[in-house]
């Protein structure tokens, strides 16, 4: 992601680039990001909540006017729960010492694109130069 950010940059095109994963982020080094204390997979905010998510991407935008350093990380005022407990079953393994024994809610992987609406699988054009398709 941050080596991306920074060539696109290079050629004059201003990046900022959205991350529920802090640390891969800081490592990174994006020329500039906005970081959300969310699942990952929900780092536009929770599913079917538009007036969340419009006020996450809004405020994640205004990274490409606040954030005047390069590198720096700007972290979004929003939180998925306020206690973190959902934490507990990503991070912590299963038992002490069962490192990666942690459970996977992980949906399995699909083969051929998955469309939210049908109206999406429509529209979708297979000869688009920038889209990958896994068929």
């Amino acid at each position: 992601m941050g080596l991306i950010a920074r060539q696109i940059e290079a050629l004059g095109i201003a990046t900022l680039c959205l991350s529920s994963a802090y640390s891969i982020t800081r490592a990174v080094r994006p020329p500039r990001a906005s970081f959300v204390d969310f699942p990952l997979g929900h780092t536009s905010g929770r599913p079917h909540a538009l007036d969340e998510q419009i006020a996450m991407m809004t405020e994640a935008l205004k990274g490409f006017q606040d954030i005047t350093q390069s590198g720096d990380i700007k972290t979004l005022p929003y939180e998925w729960l306020a206690d973190h407990s959902w934490k507990d079953a990503v991070m912590q393994p299963a038992a002490p010492g069962a490192a990666g024994a942690g459970s996977d809610f992980r949906l399995p992987r699909f083969e051929t694109p998955q469309y939210q609406f049908e109206a999406d699988a429509e529209v979708a054009d297979v000869s688009c130069p920038t889209c990958v398709f896994l068929t």
